[in-house]
Formats: structure tokens, C-alpha cells, sequence
């Protein structure tokens, strides 16, 4: 066998175990006894150390240097291939064995202390993982900017210094937006009633089959957190339900399905490859941003949304389609991230954004984290956080371990501002097929322009690609500023 052919071989094989592992994951925040948490984080450790001797394997530095790709695809690949062995050979197996041990307890650990409303249970663990994650960070910085490296594995070419540059282009205006709306004299009614939750689910799935999710190679799911898991022929969603909020459970699944359908449609020669997933999480969140709001938020959607809630579970309290596209559009400040609306969802991301850089620059220590949370959400919110839960202890990101990961969601609505802006261009009757809960045009455009690449090309590329431009955060304000605008009769 040639180079190449033993690199890609090998590489099919990590890639399967990896896909393993993160069924693992799956398995654990939706049907896992809670009683397993320790022999789970055994488990996690020891599938990471056959992991990680994979990817550290010296034969992996022969094969590179002597590998000759066939095509295009065939040279990414060995470049995504030789990428990550120089990521992975800079981390100590005993430090990648024992990040998988300790995020992994640290997952049930938190979700523990978020139900209890309970900081310091939760301290000493996030403690550890903090520790242990800029540990990583400087081994892969290698005497670089720590956040930076963190950052790569999930942006790749992205610094935070880019990043908090643009985070400072879109406050003002977006600050701005927010006051203007919040002084409007339009108050968009309430959902009124009990949504039962079987009815939630079975709307729910109905939606997700409207946006092109696949059944038969996925599943829905309950978990605390939702998301999505798995690639090609394996991608499964999960929502939560709340009887007294089905936008909780319908927008959760909207925004995983925008996930779940970028993977599953990545070109199938791909599969259990370097180019078989998405390009990166801000490319990844800006298909679900799509999904969540721009589509199913939108007015042409949201009147059949309006429909089918009708159908499903009687007088919701709202009068008529346009009252529905402002209610599932109201603006007011909120606790929750995922909960927050298009106007308020980045500044909850900036606020994140400056909090992991000072806990991995070492400026800001696991034990003063919640008054920092704190006083930065009144100053930016104008509201005071009343509990924990609603607070530090409400994202699962960090206690696994996934410092640099938050800015790749603003990210992903500026990428999603651009893509819907080209999208819209190039199919000028889209709402009418929206307005009948069919969004197979713009699934088709998406998985043309965007989805079939998979990792083939860099993040930016594959977006400037799409577009047809480089991706900038104008669309995204001048979208936000137009919509919120017509709503509030600014």
C-alpha cells in the first residue's frame, strides 16, 4: 500500500473511535444512569488514551512526509491529518487521559450543582478543569497566546484579538438596537395555555422533517442541555421541554436540526474521514442560526408554525400570523443564553467571551467567577441575576472543558448573516415555499453552496465561497436593525 493509503486507512480508524467516543457522550447527558458518572469517566479516559496514542502514533509523521495525494481532497485531508498530529503531539498523553477523566465526571458534577443552585459544589471541579485546560492551552501556544490556541481547535485561523475587535464594531449598534426596541410602545403578546409535552415532541419532529433532518440516520432525544451529536450517517438531535414554554422545546430542535443537517449532508465520500464534518463551530453554528431564526423566526415560517401550533393545541392566545411573528420575535432581557433573543443573543456572547479569556489568561480565578458574572450581566443586561442556575451555572461548556468555543456562536450569526443575505438573493420566492413549512429550497441551496464541502476548505473560504464575498458582521446588523425595525415600529 502506498503512503497515502496506509495514512487514510489508519486515519478511517481513529475516526470511527472517535465517533465512539462521542456516542459515549451522547449516551451520557440523555440516558445514562446517573449512578455511572465515575465508571463513565473511566470509560471516557480510556477510549482518549487509545485516542490519543492514535493521533500521536509515530508512524503518522512517516506516512505525512511521504504520502502523495491523488486529488484536492486527498492533499486537504493529509493537511487536516498532519494539522492535528502537530496539535495533538504538543499534548502529554497523561494530560489528554486526565482532561477526559475530569470533564467528564465534571459534566454530572455540574449538573448537580445547576439543579441545586449550588456554586460551591461545582467550584473545586471547574477548579481542576480550568487548571487542566490551560495546561493545554500552553502546550499548544507554545510560548504564543494561550486563548488563541485553545481557540484554533475550534476556529481554525480566528484570533481573540480579531474577535474582540468585531465583538467592538457590533456592540454599539447592537446596544443601540436594544434601547430603541426596549423603549418602543410594541409589547408582542404571550403564549397563553398548557402545551402537553407529547405534543410539543411530535410538533417538534414534524419541524425538524420540514427543514430536511433525515430519520433514518437520526433520532430526537431529550437532554438538560440540547444538542447535537455524531456525523454522517449518525447524527442525533435531543431538545428539553417546558408545558409552559413549547418555543423552549420547538426553537431547541429547530437550532439542532440546523446542525444535524449540515452533517448529514457532507459528501458520503467523505465519511469517517478529516473532511467528513463541519469546517468548524462558527461554520457549524451559523447553519443553526439559520434554522432558528432567519428561517424559522422569520414571518413566511413562522405563519406556518402559527398554523400547526393552532392545529396541535387549540387558541395559543395569540390573534393572528403577523401578532405570532412578533411574539416568537419579543425582545426583553433574559437570564439564558439560549433562551435569548436575536438582539440580546451576542451580547450574552461577548459577555462569555471576556470572562474565559480572563479565567485562562489567569486573571480571573474559578472562585470569583460568580460575582464577576454578576456584576458584568447587571452592567450589560441592566438586570440583576437572581440564582446560579440562571447564571454562571447555566452553560455546560465549561465545565467539559470547551474554553474558546463561545465566540464561535457570534461567529456563526455573522457567517449566517452573510449566507442568508447570498441565499435570499438567489432565491427570490423562498417565502412561499416557507409559508407552507417547506424549506427544501433553501436545505437544497445550503447543502450545494455549503454543506457537501465538509472541512474541504478553510472556514472563511468556505463561507467567502458561498457568498461570493468575505464575511463581515454588516449583514447581520443591517438584518437585525431591518427586522426588529418592522416589529417595533421603530
Amino acid at each position: 500500500m502506498s503512503a497515502f493509503s496506509q495514512l487514510m486507512d489508519f486515519q478511517r480508524g481513529t475516526e470511527a473511535l472517535a465517533q465512539i467516543a462521542g456516542r459515549l457522550g451522547w449516551d451520557q447527558e440523555t440516558m445514562m444512569p446517573r449512578g455511572a458518572a465515575e465508571q463513565r469517566g473511566e470509560e471516557m479516559a480510556a477510549i482518549e488514551a487509545v485516542l490519543h496514542a492514535r493521533r500521536t502514533d509515530p508512524r503518522l509523521g512517516d506516512w505525512l512526509a511521504a504520502a502523495e495525494a491523488p486529488d484536492a481532497a486527498g492533499r486537504r485531508a493529509v493537511a487536516l491529518i498532519g494539522r492535528a498530529h502537530a496539535r495533538n503531539t504538543r499534548i502529554p498523553a497523561r494530560l489528554a487521559t486526565e482532561i477526559a477523566r475530569q470533564t467528564s465526571v465534571a459534566q454530572g458534577i455540574w449538573a448537580e450543582a445547576r439543579a441545586r443552585d449550588d456554586v460551591a459544589h461545582f467550584l473545586p471541579t471547574l477548579t481542576k478543569v480550568i487548571a487542566l485546560i490551560r495546561e493545554k492551552g500552553a502546550a499548544l501556544a507554545e510560548g504564543g497566546d494561550l486563548y488563541d490556541a485553545l481557540l484554533d481547535e475550534y476556529e481554525p485561523g480566528a484570533t481573540g484579538d480579531e474577535i474582540a475587535a468585531m465583538f467592538g464594531r457590533m456592540r454599539p449598534r447592537l446596544v443601540a438596537l436594544r434601547e430603541a426596541v426596549l423603549a418602543s410602545d410594541v409589547r408582542p403578546a404571550a403564549l397563553t395555555g398548557v402545551f402537553g409535552r407529547d405534543k410539543q415532541l411530535d410538533l417538534a419532529r414534524e419541524m425538524a422533517a420540514a427543514l430536511g433532518y433525515d430519520w433514518r440516520r437520526g433520532r430526537l432525544d431529550m437532554a438538560v442541555h440540547p444538542f447535537s451529536s455524531g456525523s454522517g450517517n449518525d447524527v442525533r438531535i435531543t431538545t428539553r421541554v417546558d408545558e409552559a414554554d413549547p418555543f423552549n422545546c420547538l426553537y431547541s430542535t429547530i437550532h439542532e436540526t440546523g446542525h444535524a443537517c449540515y452533517e448529514q449532508g457532507i459528501d458520503q465520500a467523505y465519511l469517517l474521514t478529516p473532511l467528513g464534518q463541519g469546517a468548524s463551530m462558527g461554520v457549524h453554528e451559523s447553519q443553526s442560526r439559520i434554522y432558528e431564526n432567519q428561517i424559522g423566526r422569520g414571518r413566511a415560517f413562522g405563519g406556518w408554525l402559527f398554523d400547526r401550533m393552532r392545529a396541535t393545541f387549540g387558541d395559543v392566545g395569540i390573534a393572528d400570523a403577523d401578532a405570532f411573528h412578533a411574539t416568537i420575535n419579543r425582545v426583553r432581557p433574559g437570564y439564558i443564553r439560549t433562551e435569548a433573543d436575536e438582539v440580546h443573543y451576542n451580547l450574552h456572547i461577548m459577555m462569555r467571551f471576556d470572562l474565559e479569556r480572563e479565567l485562562m489568561k489567569g486573571n480571573l480565578a474559578a472562585a470569583d467567577l460568580e460575582a464577576a458574572w454578576n456584576d458584568r450581566f447587571r452592567a450589560d443586561f441592566a438586570v440583576v441575576v437572581d440564582r446560579p442556575a440562571n447564571g454562571m451555572l447555566q452553560d455546560v461548556h465549561w465545565s467539559v472543558g470547551l474554553f474558546g468555543y463561545f465566540p464561535t456562536y457570534a461567529l456563526g450569526n455573522v457567517y449566517a448573516g452573510c449566507l442568508m443575505q447570498k441565499l435570499r438573493a438567489d432565491l427570490p420566492d423562498l417565502d412561499a415555499g416557507l409559508g407552507r413549512g417547506d424549506a427544501r429550497a433553501a436545505t437544497d441551496w445550503l447543502r450545494t453552496r455549503l454543506h457537501r464541502f465538509g472541512s474541504l476548505y478553510e472556514p472563511r473560504d468556505l463561507v467567502t465561497r458561498a457568498c461570493g464575498f468575505a464575511p463581515t458582521e454588516a449583514p447581520l446588523l443591517a438584518y437585525l436593525e431591518q427586522k426588529f425595525t418592522a416589529i417595533y415600529g421603530l
